[in-house]
């Protein structure tokens, strides 16, 4: 049933997030390094900087899970209510 405030009431699958990036973290090393070994500096510096950003995501999505059922919720967590006032935009 779709009540209207799913953008605002959205949870997020965590644990698929985690293993994605653990998956795009292996990548970005491995491209790094074999980047850096062939001498493409540019492509390195990219995978790099990917790796980066890959690594401050996992530390969001882990700081989010150890925050419980809040943010990771189990199958014991009632959805959320939907809200009793709706702004409709023209």
């Amino acid at each position: 049933m779709r009540t209207g405030s799913e953008p605002t009431t959205a949870r997020s699958a965590l644990r698929m997030r985690l293993w994605l990036s653990l998956w795009g973290l292996v990548w970005a090393i491995f491209g790094t390094a074999v980047f850096a070994l062939v001498g493409r500096p540019g492509w390195a510096a990219a995978c790099g900087a990917l790796w980066l950003v890959i690594t401050v995501d996992l530390a969001v999505i882990l700081k989010h899970i150890r925050q419980g059922p809040h943010f990771q919720p189990g199958p014991d967590v009632p959805p959320y209510r939907p809200p009793e006032h709706r702004h409709r935009y023209p």
